[in-house]
């Protein structure tokens, strides 16, 4: 169940965790030689230390670049971002703010593609949108992709990290472990989860990864469960040009209900790449260098968020990309806070790849050296997120479609003027892969 809450902030910061936990779904002993997950940790009698395996130094060098990306994984995470936010929003709260990560949830399911076999790794694919893309291709523009998310803007701290928590005795398939170590840079960790303090050392590893943002993710470890993926997604960026703080004023909010509120309204007149249609009016606001930049689409008057979230497709985002031209305007846009907590397993389920959960019919068989007995399925897909929108910067956004065409509006000539006092729906977008770190819909500012 969603929950949302947000509040006046200092500080732009977002990030976001995803986790999925394994669970047997047959009680057979798991054989086949140990495997030393890089640490030294999965030695007889040695007390298990979360301990970082060794990062490869070369994937940074040799993978940040576009061109090593393949077109087809940016096309899929495109359509998987807003198939995704449909599916959440479709549970949530007519009220609630909505803000994901789609780039997160796309590389920890793609960490647990390579366990996958059979009809189980083919209906993630399909819920992935990855149509027909290798698995050798998949892992390999990951770690491009990741590489230059993270080196595209010194202006801007992007960082993703991985890792894997495995339980103490258990011994998992050598080349599970190495792809996920050499394409994905993930930690991987022996753990006796039967002492108290392992789930201590998970949150904590979150804690550190989201610059304690996020200081929990983990509950308890059952007894039934083998394996943590999880990666976390932390972003800061300052605005290009701020906001003048002593512009900031109190304003009043429409919320959804037709109820007003009071809420601290920043405003800034500049040159902005700007783009309206007779259904939203939308500008795009660049962090540091430009290469990031933070999109705000508001509905019209006559129109609701409700109605244009169902205009929110890929095929529709790509032409409202294309529109935006630079032009004079005056935005004010309220500053937020906002936190959430997800299971996505229905959400996933309703993308095709419910066969992932399901104890009987899933197959991990890759988790697993030659002749293991033991089988898993996928037990729960948790998704945090936390953002801050301020006059130094930004890190927030949440989104949902259904395609319906939208007719190219002639640029105004007149300065525009772009008041956020109501429902509107933000990203996060790498402008040159065209990547939606966050995306989101803010019903509320200070709720």
């Amino acid at each position: 169940m969603m929950r949302g809450r947000s509040m006046v902030s200092k500080v732009g910061i977002a990030v976001l965790v995803t986790l999925m936990g394994l669970v047997p779904i047959s009680c057979g002993a798991v054989s086949g030689d140990r495997v030393g997950l890089r640490s030294g940790i999965s030695q007889p009698g040695i007390e298990p230390t979360v301990t970082p395996s060794p990062k490869p130094q070369v994937l940074t060098v040799q993978y940040a670049d576009p061109q090593a990306i393949d077109p087809q994984l940016l096309q899929a995470n495109q359509q998987f971002s807003f198939k995704l936010f449909q599916a959440i929003q479709s549970s949530a709260t007519p009220t609630d703010n909505v803000f994901v990560s789609p780039t997160s949830v796309a590389l920890a399911l793609s960490m647990a593609d390579n366990g996958a076999d059979g009809t189980t790794r083919s209906a993630m694919n399909q819920a992935l949108q990855l149509n027909g893309l290798s698995l050798a291709a998949l892992n390999r523009s990951n770690a491009a992709l990741k590489a230059v998310l993270e080196t595209a803007d010194p202006a801007v701290q992007v960082n993703i990290a991985n890792s894997l928590w495995a339980r103490q005795g258990l011994q998992f398939n050598p080349d599970f472990l190495k792809r996920n170590q050499d394409f994905y840079q993930a930690e991987v960790a022996s753990l006796d989860f039967n002492q108290p303090d392992s789930v201590g050392r998970i949150n904590n590893w979150v804690k550190d990864k989201t610059q304690g943002k996020i200081p929990q993710i983990v509950d308890r470890l059952k007894p039934e469960d083998q394996l943590y993926l999880i990666n976390a997604v932390y972003f800061k960026g300052g605005w290009s040009v701020p906001f003048d703080k002593s512009a900031t004023k109190s304003h009043p909010f429409t919320l959804a209900d037709g109820k007003t509120k009071s809420v601290p309204m920043m405003s800034r007149r500049d040159r902005l790449s700007y783009y309206a249609t007779p259904q939203f009016q939308a500008v795009s606001l660049p962090y540091g260098r430009g290469r990031w930049s933070l999109y705000l689409f508001l509905p019209r008057p006559n129109s609701n968020l409700t109605a244009f979230t169902k205009t929110l497709t890929a095929a529709n985002w790509q032409t409202w990309m294309q529109g935006f031209r630079p032009q004079n305007g005056l935005v004010q846009l309220p500053k937020f806070k906002s936190e959430s907590a997800t299971e996505l397993k229905s959400a996933l389920t309703a993308l095709g790849m419910g066969v992932a959960f399901d104890r009987d019919k899933a197959n991990f068989a890759n988790l697993w050296p030659s002749g293991a007995a033991s089988a898993s399925a996928i037990d729960q897909v948790k998704h945090k997120t936390f953002v801050e929108v301020n006059e130094s910067g930004t890190e927030a956004a949440a989104v949902t479609s259904i395609g319906i065409t939208t007719t190219s509006a002639q640029i105004p000539t007149q300065p525009f003027e772009m008041t956020l006092d109501r429902p509107f729906f933000t990203a996060i977008r790498d402008n040159e892969t065209g990547t939606i770190l966050f995306m989101g819909q803010i019903q509320n500012p200070e709720s």
